[in-house]
């Protein structure tokens, strides 16, 4: 367990765990990545427990967190992504105290891991915000008022063919096989239609 004493590998880590618990929380369900990122916070943990903490260092990281959502809640302002970067590098490379004063982290590692961690982060949280917002492709109220073509005979029940998918209908009046129809209500799964 010594090798996590290290502080470059205690950070390296802290931010894998970091990343594997906020990609657990936008993809739930696989169990992999969850117990990934349990293993490595509880790495990151003992770690931390064990090496000295600058406290303003840690303060400077967790300020860092609300520039990144600012960035990830407005995508045009993505502007906030530079003092979000800039204070997780600084937080990052004096997280650790030395007795002598100098950084613990290497600051060329800290200079790369927080940037391209921030950025993934960023493009993760985009991408879920924007699936969050799209419309569902299944939005059977789209259906109403729209033409299509009967592909069996229809008395009261029957078969449509309606917005790329086959339908079952139902019609007050008949309608022939082949004919145009338009969708007046939708009960369920269940297509009302009328001629054309």
């Amino acid at each position: 367990m010594n090798i996590f004493l290290d502080p470059n590998v205690a950070y390296l880590v802290l931010v894998v765990g970091f990343v594997l618990g906020v990609l657990a929380l936008l993809t739930p369900g696989t169990g992999f990545v969850e117990i990934g990122a349990l293993l490595a916070i509880l790495l990151a943990g003992y770690s931390i427990y064990s090496l000295p903490v600058n406290t303003w260092a840690l303060i400077l990281l967790v300020v860092g967190v609300v520039p990144f959502f600012l960035a990830l809640r407005k995508f045009k302002q993505w502007y906030w992504l530079i003092p979000a970067i800039l204070s997780l590098i600084v937080g990052s490379i004096f997280l650790f105290k030395l007795d002598s004063g100098a950084p613990a982290i290497s600051p060329l590692l800290a200079s790369i891991v927080s940037p391209l961690a921030t950025i993934f982060l960023w493009f993760v949280g985009r991408k879920t915000i924007d699936a969050m917002k799209t419309r569902p492709n299944q939005d059977l109220a789209r259906l109403i008022g729209m033409i299509g073509e009967s592909r069996t005979d229809i008395a009261m029940d029957g078969t449509v063919y309606v917005g790329g998918e086959e339908w079952s209908a139902r019609s007050e009046k008949k309608i022939r096989n082949g004919s145009q129809v338009k969708v007046i209500k939708r009960e369920g799964l269940v297509l009302l239609v009328e001629p054309v």
